[in-house]
């Protein structure tokens, strides 16, 4: 089993910043992939970005590339999610997830995930 607990939601004016952080703890080492995860109100959860152990590619989705940064710090098993330029459609619920992933795999579908964690709510006003 691998618990995953997000923090850093809050509620952020358009154009602003937020860092969100994903700590994993019990079988890590069953995981290679970590990735984000949002779901808004009365739409299907959406694919963010994901990181590898292995640290490359790093894969994020056309909504959010050249705004949010992912990365990991093995040291504390602690994945971030960096949101820059914040627009009001980037706000939902945010999920980090992990699996243990081919290389062939994208990592942008949530069924190729075995752990969620519980949430954390990012809300953009504008």
């Amino acid at each position: 089993q691998v618990q995953l607990v997000e923090s850093g939601g809050g509620l952020v004016q358009a154009g602003g910043s937020l860092r969100l952080s994903c700590a994993a703890s019990g079988r890590t080492f069953s995981s290679n992939v970590i990735g984000w995860f949002r779901q808004a109100p009365g739409k299907e959860r959406e694919f963010v970005a994901r990181i590898r152990k292995s640290l490359s590619p790093i894969y994020y989705a056309d909504a959010v590339k050249g705004r949010f940064t992912i990365s990991m710090d093995n040291a504390k098993n602690t994945v971030y999610l960096q949101m820059d330029t914040l627009k009001p459609e980037d706000t939902a619920v945010y999920y980090c997830a992990a699996g243990n992933l081919r290389p062939s795999q994208l990592g942008d579908r949530p069924n190729e995930y075995d752990y969620w964690g519980q949430g954390t709510q990012v809300t953009v006003s504008s």
